[in-house]
């Protein structure tokens, strides 16, 4: 299978993030996780130095959260629909971290509620399960509420040491992970699954975020700060002829 590249950012000038693919997402209002950190827009939270993307979390007082941190999303700047994805990402160590490379529907923007509108998961690490990485899907017919989403977790002890190269092959029935090139897992659209089972079939943004504590990201490591997700490169592939 042939893939076009469609977009890409290498951070290679440092400073702010790229405008024309990224925004800020702020707030403290902990994001449905019940998270402690509260994201904003200011440099020191999310800048690119020597080709990399740094997104640092501290512990400082900031309106009503002890943590900051950053959360970019291309939303209104490029969405995806099918193709492939590709993101090369090194975690942060820690209890209390909770770094993601995901998307999310451009519904869920104009009153398409979770999860009914749906949520891709390319990467979820938590700081209390050091060497796991998690792959999953969340609809309102699976999802973590009611614990059947479809996910799929990899070891890996590399994660803090060295960029990881995190992939995604996107179809209309089916979505494959990767990481480093060699695939982990698929899932598959399941029989006769309409949108409550299956929402992927519309255009999604993508996220980059270090959210701190909350429901899953739990016990927080007061040592740890400041704590960096720093992402490589991003690239967006749509199938080729």
């Amino acid at each position: 299978m042939s893939y076009k590249l469609v977009w890409a950012d290498y951070f290679e000038k440092d400073g702010i993030p790229n405008q024309e693919i990224w925004q800020y997402e702020t707030g403290g209002h902990g994001f449905g996780n019940n998270e402690d950190q509260y994201y904003t827009n200011r440099l020191k939270n999310a800048f690119v130095k020597d080709g990399v993307l740094n997104i640092v979390a501290y512990e400082e007082d900031f309106e009503n959260r002890k943590y900051t941190s950053a959360k970019l999303t291309t939303y209104q700047k490029k969405s995806i629909k099918y193709g492939k994805i590709v993101v090369k990402a090194k975690v942060p160590k820690g209890l209390g971290t909770w770094p993601a490379i995901w998307l999310l529907p451009n519904s869920i923007r104009e009153n398409m509620p979770w999860p009914l509108c749906g949520e891709i998961d390319l990467m979820e690490h938590v700081g209390r399960n050091p060497y796991n990485i998690h792959f999953s899907l969340h609809t309102k017919k699976y999802n973590h509420n009611i614990g059947n989403q479809y996910t799929h977790i990899v070891s890996n002890d590399k994660i803090f040491d060295e960029f990881q190269s995190y992939e995604m092959i996107w179809e209309k029935d089916k979505i494959e992970f990767y990481l480093n090139g060699i695939k982990q897992v698929t899932f598959e659209k399941r029989g006769d699954d309409d949108f409550e089972g299956w929402p992927f079939n519309e255009e999604f943004y993508l996220i980059l975020n270090l959210a701190i504590g909350g429901n899953w990201g739990g016990e927080i490591d007061k040592t740890i700060f400041p704590s960096v997700l720093q992402i490589a490169s991003v690239e967006v592939f749509e199938k080729g002829e």
